[in-house]
């Protein structure tokens, strides 16, 4: 009852613009889209914040790495001035490296919070996005603003993605806020702060390139590595 009465609030706040549901984004790690309810919800808004400055890189790899695996259509990334101007403008070559057709991902720069937020909104109504990336400064958000975010990603069934520095103290009508920070040997933490389909959680993950695209999973390799000059003993 409880999983039909969320299916009829979804279908209430969808606006006329778009029929049935737009699906979801599998992470591929199979706790976290159980937690989920099978992914990352398209036609949505997303918080993704870095745990502080010298994280904001891994929080741009991970919304990249959601972007990639989203991504049927094309990716815009937009960055207010002085975030693209501390943290550096996404390097075209390692597109490649996501799974990311760098001809797929449209950068833009805005000057301003709202005309950031007003590009992500037009991008989103846009047939041709798939994904709308939007980096912030420290900025607060109104729920106002959220709102429309909201809303824009909805009517095209697109994925919003904003992209913060710090964790946000803010209200939100996001689906999902995550947190994200670096951690040893290559792995790196998310924790999932926000779901309107209820569980939370926290996971160390890692990058795998076994697959054509980096994909998500979870750090499962010891942190040292057996030494190569001893025999191997097999445990019965």
């Amino acid at each position: 009852m409880l999983a039909q009465l969320r299916q009829t609030l979804r279908a209430l706040e969808r606006p006329a613009g778009i029929d049935g549901d737009p699906g979801s984004v599998a992470l591929g790690v199979a706790a976290i889209d159980a937690a989920l309810g099978g992914g990352l919800p398209r036609g949505a808004l997303h918080e993704i914040a870095a745990a502080g400055e010298t994280h904001v890189a891994t929080a741009a790899g991970f919304a990249l790495a959601v972007s990639a695996r989203a991504a049927r259509k094309s990716t815009v990334w937009i960055a207010e001035d002085m975030a693209r101007a501390e943290s550096g403008a996404p390097h075209g070559p390692g597109f490649d490296a996501f799974g990311l057709a760098p001809e797929r991902l449209l950068t833009i720069t805005a000057a301003h919070t709202r005309d950031l937020l007003w590009a992500m909104e037009e991008a989103l109504r846009c047939r041709a996005v798939g994904v709308a990336i939007g980096e912030l400064r420290h900025s607060e958000l109104d729920m106002v603003a959220l709102r429309r975010l909201s809303l824009a990603a909805s009517e095209r069934g697109a994925l919003a993605l904003l992209l913060r520095t710090s964790p946000p103290n803010d209200a939100s009508t996001a689906a999902t806020r995550w947190i994200v920070s670096a951690a040893p040997n290559d792995c790196f933490t998310v924790e999932l702060t926000r779901n309107r389909r209820g569980l939370l959680g926290a996971w160390t993950l890692q990058w795998s390139d076994d697959e054509d695209d980096i994909m998500l999973a979870t750090h499962a390799q010891p942190v040292a590595a057996p030494a190569a000059d001893r025999p191997h003993r097999q445990i019965a």
